[in-house]
């Protein structure tokens, strides 16, 4: 088992990393503010699910893949970034009537659809791969062998942190969605932000990362 300080360790520098808004927040914060608590936080799961089964690729040896070939990487950081400004383009079309946008009587926003979306993001996060790859590695203890199940071990830190930080944000955002829905207009503007901030993010991904 790794010692505990080096669990500390680990777990307080995830915290710090998780802890500065990056593209998961501003992905929860984007539905949030389009559809409300419920696709928030179920958006929450689905990319904890998805960056989980990052860590099992990376303990798995595609990791080292992604870090050594700018090809990999670019599809996958390519593939992330259309995906959320496809995410963003699709609630700024949305014309449902405004009271059926709020988060209690938009039950298509909560099932498997908008966790399947989530899990896609946190699969297709180029951040997360290289998180699992040069952070996590570097807590592992060889002399205690089993390596891959040690990095999928200490993978659960950093999602569990990400679970508390992102329902937390989204559910922030979503109540400050709510406030403004008291007004049509508003709550128009609202979704239209939520829109744009997942179309920026897709933007800012896109142009990200390794360049050669």
């Amino acid at each position: 088992m790794v010692s505990v300080d080096r669990l500390l360790v680990f777990a307080a520098m995830s915290l710090v990393i998780i802890a500065v808004p990056g593209p998961s927040v501003l992905f929860v914060v984007g539905r949030a503010l389009a559809h409300g608590k419920r696709t928030a936080l179920t958006s929450v799961v689905g990319n904890a699910i998805g960056c989980y089964l990052v860590a099992i690729a990376v303990a798995l040896g595609v990791g080292a893949v992604v870090a050594q070939s700018i090809a990999v990487f670019t599809a996958i950081k390519v593939a992330g970034a259309v995906y959320l400004v496809y995410l963003g383009i699709k609630a700024l079309r949305s014309s449902r009537p405004l009271a059926a946008q709020l988060p209690e009587q938009a039950p298509a926003f909560g099932g498997l659809r908008t966790l399947r979306e989530g899990v896609v993001v946190g699969v297709a996060n180029p951040k997360t791969f290289i998180f699992f790859t040069a952070v996590v590695p570097q807590f592992v203890d060889p002399a205690l062998g089993h390596v891959p199940v040690q990095m999928l071990l200490l993978a659960l830190i950093p999602i569990g942190i990400a679970l508390v930080s992102d329902s937390a944000w989204g559910l922030f955002a979503a109540t400050a969605r709510n406030w403004l829905a008291s007004a049509p207009r508003r709550l128009a503007m609202v979704q239209k932000a939520g829109g744009f901030a997942m179309i920026g993010l897709g933007l800012s991904l896109a142009v990200t990362g390794r360049k050669e």
